[in-house]
């Protein structure tokens, strides 16, 4: 009974140690990652060298799965690019078993005492990283030690030496127990280190572990799978491509099993490394053959793919999805770029919503009233609740700020739809009642509208691309448009006075111009929080 909670107890140290370790990674290199993932090609081997990378960083296959899922749920990734970056990752899993083998003795818990002073006793958010980071690595060694002193308790159990013997003889048994843990335990890696922490203490064969390892590769699948139900068709393809990619592995080795066992003998002379060898030679060799069909391996994915016959709900956002959660980065850049997505839907509301009221165009009006309603209120809706979300999640300081600055932003732009709205009912309103501009009122209307709209324009582009420069000019634009707006006011007075101006285009015209002349400081505002993120940035390099 001690054994059995003892190798319970490594088993929960290790896996917390992997989330603790998983965590760290993702916050110090997450930017690398997304940046990683946005050159990401239909190259196979670029994808594959992503996908190695990746899984070392944030030591979790199955982490990064459910994220690539939610990037083709949101259609920002196919599933051939995915496939690529699935044959990487199951080489990166291989490097945590190769880590645990080394003995490093009491290093382990000075790892764990270093962890835990970074956590608790530095203020600056930033640097609790770094601790999560070496405790994670302590506890999985901490984790280990504790798996492979218990397992002299458990040989004593007759049961359960004598399964490890038969899974030694018949490998199959293995494999179907590698399966199941890893299924239940939703850890390849920690099933994979159970039988290295096996073979520390000479428990198990060499051909047992590689059974182990071998179902533990099809047990890794579930969480993709798992994942996959209720997303789009494309998501659930992929769930079916890394099934074959693993199952084809193992039904390739199986039969030459005894053969394998004989070679990988020959890479060591300790048998935990044999069984890391047999782990990382696997992989390889899998994802080396596997790399000139990727193409085909999509192809029969989407072949077994059954279509739903429940039509699959449209989705109002491009960009964001609740499976990127998991890697907070990719969450991140991705609502950027749906909160860019709808600045340029509003743009264009601004643009036809002008246009209308000048020209008085029905179908422009149509179009602004119709994406006001049916794109811009809706994604606010769904942006908005994501970055609630993901800032219940366990973000750094940056992460923290990207996230408030988001939500900020997406009112200025929120308000501009609004605004939008505001003029293409103005314009119906002139059609209805018949109310007619001059001449130079139509020409300072055009100018201002003209003025705004790129100063909007530019301030979108300013936060897409991080622009300090054109950040810089949407300033002086609007302080320019201030200028211009006191003209035209001025202008529109001395035409009242003069008895050139109709009682309703005067309320038309000057609500429309305060109009312009918020839109024109909503710019302003996305500049200025441009400008402000990129200078904390580069104070904090700085210091």
């Amino acid at each position: 009974m001690i054994g059995i909670l003892q190798i319970l107890g490594g088993l929960a140290l290790f896996m917390f140690g992997i989330r603790l370790l998983s965590a760290g990674m993702e916050k110090l290199a997450g930017e690398k990652i997304q940046l990683w993932l946005g050159k990401v090609t239909e190259s196979r081997l670029r994808s594959a060298g992503f996908g190695t990378l990746a899984t070392a960083f944030l030591q979790s296959s199955g982490l990064l799965m459910v994220t690539m899922i939610g990037l083709i749920n949101a259609n920002l990734m196919t599933v051939q690019q995915s496939i690529g970056i699935m044959l990487g990752q199951e080489i990166g899993t291989t490097i945590t078993a190769q880590i645990v083998v080394f003995d490093i003795g009491a290093f382990r818990l000075l790892f764990v005492i270093a962890g835990f002073i970074f956590i608790e006793c530095f203020e600056h958010r930033d640097w609790k990283k770094y601790g999560e980071i070496m405790m994670g690595l302590g506890l999985i060694f901490v984790g280990m030690s504790y798996m492979s002193s218990s397992l002299d308790e458990l040989m004593k159990i007759p049961s359960f030496s004598k399964l490890l013997v038969t899974m030694g003889q018949r490998p199959f048994i293995g494999v179907f127990a590698g399966l199941v843990v890893t299924a239940i335990t939703q850890s390849s890696t920690a099933v994979t280190s159970m039988a290295v922490a096996m073979g520390m203490n000479q428990a198990i064969t060499l051909e047992g572990a590689i059974g182990i390892i071998l179902g533990a590769n099809i047990g890794s699948c579930v969480t993709g799978f798992v994942a996959s139900f209720g997303q789009a068709r494309t998501a659930r393809q992929a769930s079916i491509a890394q099934i074959l990619i693993n199952v084809f592995g193992v039904f390739l080795f199986l039969p030459f099993i005894d053969q394998y066992t004989s070679l990988v003998a020959y890479t060591s002379h300790e048998l935990p490394r044999q069984i890391a060898n047999a782990h990382t030679i696997f992989n390889v060799v899998v994802s080396v053959i596997l790399v000139p069909f990727v193409k085909q391996i999509a192809q029969m994915s989407a072949w077994l793919t059954p279509v739903s016959r429940i039509p699959e709900k449209a989705k109002v956002t491009a960009f964001i999805d609740e499976m990127q959660y998991s890697v907070p980065s990719v969450a991140l850049s991705e609502a950027a770029r749906e909160l860019t997505r709808v600045g340029d839907i509003t743009a264009q509301m601004v643009s036809d919503g002008c246009a209308a009221l000048i020209n008085l165009d029905k179908n422009k009006i149509k179009s602004v009233l119709a994406q006001e309603e049916e794109l811009v209120d809706p994604i606010d809706k769904e942006l908005t609740h994501f970055i609630n979300m993901l800032m219940n999640k366990d973000l750094t300081r940056a992460q923290q700020q990207r996230c408030f600055q988001i939500k900020n932003l997406l009112i200025d732009i929120e308000r501009v739809g609004d605004m939008a709205e505001d003029i293409a009912e103005y314009a119906l309103e002139r059609i209805e009642n018949k109310v007619e501009f001059t001449a130079p009122a139509i020409e300072d209307l055009q100018h201002l509208w003209d003025h705004a709209h790129r100063t909007y324009v530019l301030g979108i582009q300013a936060f897409s691309e991080s622009d300090t420069e054109k950040a810089g000019q949407v300033c002086r634009l609007e302080s320019e448009f201030d200028r211009l707006y006191g003209q035209a006011r001025r202008a529109h007075i001395h035409r009242l006075e003069e008895g050139g101006c109709q009682p309703q285009a005067d309320v038309i015209f000057t609500e429309t111009l305060r109009i312009l002349e918020r839109i024109s400081d909503h710019a302003e505002n996305l500049a200025v929080s441009v400008a402000r993120s990129l200078a904390e940035k580069a104070a904090k390099k700085a210091f």
